[in-house]
């Protein structure tokens, strides 16, 4: 019979791309609560603790797991020497069976299990070819500035120092791919590396998608009366015009002032929030004026 294929990850309940860390804590979840002490006599909760153990045995193994996912309910067959294919596996894989020239068996089998093949000058041993690397993930945490700009960084990851070009407009959550610099194969291509663009916390901005949103102190006497004042951005200062009677909170929008676009030409929008500012100290004379327009409005 063909080996059944058993999704491991889902049995766990975790994604492919669970670090050991997350197998670990889900198998810890799901063996206190199927372990054969807490159900005795249950025979559908000792199988699933079989299934869980199973799955954690492999995902947790770093050798093991790579072959895994290369390989599917295969992998334990892999690279062993002068291994043929299992029972069964032209349903597993139709149309990848014996090829036409009376060969042997196909290329694929021939990489994943290993075949002696006989050709006119004796018999020559096919070895397996290890897989390529697991790709990895890493996040990298970057300056508002740098995705503004762009910048070439220096990180640190798992004891090497690489290089990497940040990109303008490059957003929370971005995506920047490193190949072959994930990790090794055994003896093969290595993986790729993806590194996870997190945005450092900006101290006067926010940032939505490719717009920014800042706050604008705005002295109360432009604000009633209207003006001009200057709104700094990530390339500079420009000048917004404040209409008589802006009230704190208003918001206006400088156009083409915000983040690049990652893909394609222009900029995002600039959003000022008014925030109105009023004097800690007066002199004598603008309480006096103050306190005059005060009584004209009516007020005590």
């Amino acid at each position: 019979m063909p080996t059944a294929y058993k999704d491991y990850y889902k049995i766990l309940g975790v994604e492919r791309s669970a670090s050991v860390k997350d197998i670990k804590q889900a198998y810890r979840r799901l063996a206190r609560k199927h372990h054969p002490d807490v159900n005795p006599g249950d025979k559908a909760s000792e199988e699933k603790f079989k299934e869980i153990s199973e799955a954690y045995e492999v995902l947790s193994d770093k050798e093991k797991r790579a072959k895994y996912d290369q390989f599917g309910q295969y992998w334990q067959q892999a690279g062993q020497p002068g291994a043929g294919p299992p029972p069964g596996w032209e349903r597993d894989f139709p149309g990848g069976g014996f090829d036409t020239t009376g060969s042997g068996f196909s290329d694929f089998f021939e990489m994943l299990f290993g075949q002696e093949r006989a050709g006119t000058h004796g018999t020559r041993r096919r070895t397996w070819t290890p897989a390529r690397g697991r790709d990895v993930e890493y996040e990298i945490e970057v300056s508002l500035e740098d995705a503004f700009s762009g910048a070439t960084k220096a990180f640190t990851i798992d004891g090497r120092r690489i290089e990497v070009k940040i990109p303008k407009g490059v957003k929370h959550g971005s995506r920047i791919r490193l190949a072959g610099q994930g990790e090794p194969g055994p003896g093969s291509e290595s993986g790729d590396l993806y590194l996870i663009v997190r945005l450092r916390r900006h101290p006067r901005f926010d940032v939505k998608d490719s717009d920014l949103y800042t706050d604008v102190p705005v002295p109360f006497t432009i604000a009633a009366l209207g003006g001009e004042v200057e709104v700094g951005t990530l390339s500079g200062k420009v000048s917004m015009k404040i209409p008589a009677g802006t009230n704190g909170g208003q918001t206006f929008r400088l156009a083409a002032q915000g983040m690049p676009h990652l893909r394609g030409s222009g900029r995002g929008d600039l959003y000022a929030r008014v925030k109105v500012t009023v004097p800690k100290t007066l002199s004598q004379r603008e309480r006096e004026l103050l306190t005059e327009l005060a009584k004209l409005q009516g007020q005590k």
